[in-house]
């Protein structure tokens, strides 16, 4: 981007209220409000709607491994689109497509560029929990760790990544939308895609280690999924120069402390 469009793009995120970006939040808002919705309707997605043998389960099979993916997609989407609105929100207030149809058409193909990222992880997430769950290390009901010592693990695990360098530069790229779309912005249909992608590696990145600890509160656990949802929103909303992350690691590490004691 020119010198020109980085003050364009500058002054655009301070207007984000206009009606584009409205419509925008409302959609966001809807999305995640019928994934929420759907998880607090379905509270055992992981064990009741695996069917009628959901009490002794075949893990790989394809009537466990599409409900436990479905699960885990639509979990991403509650969690991860408040966290990624602030993101979306500016980019599409900077889009310069000259239609209001082409800018809100770019606009869907970040947000989904975004969440194929998520949905890749889900896949993967899927296939663990039918890999712990066959192999007894996860309550197949809760979907948590039955070993405190291996939670108290993942959770000293997830606090040494937030201390990483890899941690920090995914965080910097997520806590300043601005800068992010100045580094990476390309016009066009396949450039607003280009950048969702981009956006989410960077959020994976940032947030892999936290989403693993699902299996420690566990994953049924509607409230433990969205105090992680709210850490992640939270780290990504503040100021960088106030390290958040640290903060986070030394609760993680008080928490797999405190669980190793007991």
């Amino acid at each position: 981007m020119s010198s020109t469009d980085q003050a364009g793009a500058a002054a655009s995120s301070r207007r984000l209220l206009t009606r584009e970006n409205i419509i925008v939040a409302l959609t966001l808002a809807l999305a995640a409000g019928l994934a929420w919705a759907w998880l607090l309707s379905v509270p055992m997605a992981g064990a009741a709607a695996m069917g009628p043998g959901a009490m002794q389960p075949e893990p790989f099979a394809l009537t466990y491994l599409i409900p436990a993916f479905s699960m885990w997609s639509i979990m991403m989407v509650a969690m991860m689109v408040p966290s990624a609105a602030p993101m979306i929100l500016l980019h599409a207030r900077v889009d310069r497509a000259q239609s209001a149809v082409a800018r809100r058409l770019h606009t869907l193909l970040f947000g989904l560029a975004y969440l194929l990222v998520w949905t890749a992880f889900s896949m993967t997430a899927a296939i663990a929990q039918a890999a712990l769950v066959a192999s007894g290390a996860v309550a197949t009901a809760e979907l948590s760790f039955r070993s405190s010592s291996i939670a108290a693990a993942l959770l000293l695990l997830a606090a040494a990544y937030e201390m990483t360098a890899t941690k920090r530069l995914c965080l910097d790229r997520c806590q300043a939308p601005l800068l992010f779309i100045v580094r990476y912005f390309k016009p066009g249909a396949a450039g607003a895609f280009r950048l969702g992608l981009i956006h989410g590696c960077y959020c994976l990145g940032c947030c892999w280690a936290l989403m693993l600890l699902l299996f420690v509160g566990g994953v049924m656990n509607l409230a433990w999924v969205a105090f992680l949802g709210i850490l992640v929103l939270g780290e990504k909303l503040a100021l960088p120069q106030l390290h958040a992350e640290r903060f986070v690691a030394g609760a993680l590490i008080a928490a797999g402390i405190v669980l190793l004691a007991y």
